[in-house]
This record gives structure tokens, C-alpha cells and sequence, in this order.
């Protein structure tokens, strides 16, 4: 089991302390109510989700023995205009760089990332539509 502790601090703002002994502060817009001093939860959302694939992809890429310089991943969130304001469209943009790195060893990395190991994109999946795209820059 996964735990996570939220507290309150003040206005709009919580800090969020996960089980391992990290934490993030999370707060508003001022226009809401906040004081702007840490991301917004719906953001940490899709941070989530490019963490959770970004760290599958570059596993599956080292073990693929691919000269990966760096790994980029742009997420960007499309949100209902009722509420609760769900994500409705989540697109997900993977940039591999690197040398010689092999198109078939990014395709299938991330491949296998969206259909059978990232839990972050398998729990948002009939809430959302996500779609995905990579490239490689070769350095």
C-alpha cells in the first residue's frame, strides 16, 4: 500500500508528504484564494504521469544498451469547462536525445510504457483520452 499525508497550511495552501520522506507544497491561483506558491494539484497530475513514463522509458532503454543523453517529456492536460473540471484530453510528448539511438527501441520503450507498465497513465485511462507521441534528437 501507498500512503500519503496532506496538511493544511494556510489560505489555499497544503503540503503534501508522500510515505518515502518527500514533500510538495501545493497551492491556488490569488484569484482563488491562494498565495501561488506551489503547484497547482491538477498539475502534479500530469507531472505524475510524465514521471511514472519518463522512468519506465529510460529503464527500458538502458536495457536496451541506447546512448541516451537526456529524456523530455511534455504533458499537457485538456480540462472540462464544468466541474469538476476533469482532464478530458491528455497528450503526452516523449523527446528522446541521444546518439544513435534506434527509432525501434524508443517506439517500443514507449509502447510498453503506455500499454503495460506506467500505473499513473493505467489509472487515468477511461477518464481521459490519452494520446502520445515521441522523437529523437540525435547529439
Amino acid at each position: 500500500m501507498i500512503e500519503a499525508k496532506v496538511t493544511y497550511v494556510d489560505g489555499l495552501q497544503f503540503v503534501g508528504e508522500a510515505a518515502s520522506g518527500h514533500a510538495i507544497v501545493m497551492d491556488g491561483d490569488k484569484e482563488v484564494g491562494g498565495r501561488n506558491t506551489g503547484a497547482r494539484p491538477m498539475e502534479l497530475l500530469l507531472i505524475g504521469l510524465g514521471g511514472c513514463s519518463g522512468m519506465d522509458i529510460v529503464s527500458i532503454l538502458k536495457k536496451k544498451k541506447q546512448e541516451i543523453n537526456g529524456v523530455e517529456i511534455k504533458v499537457k492536460g485538456e480540462k472540462a469547462g464544468n466541474y469538476p473540471k476533469k482532464f478530458t484530453d491528455i497528450d503526452i510528448e516523449f523527446i528522446v536525445r541521444g546518439r544513435n539511438v534506434s527509432d525501434d527501441a524508443v517506439k517500443r520503450a514507449v509502447e510498453l510504457s503506455m500499454e503495460k507498465y506506467c500505473s499513473v497513465k493505467a489509472t487515468l485511462e477511461g477518464s481521459a483520452k490519452i494520446t502520445w507521441s515521441y522523437k529523437i534528437i540525435e547529439e
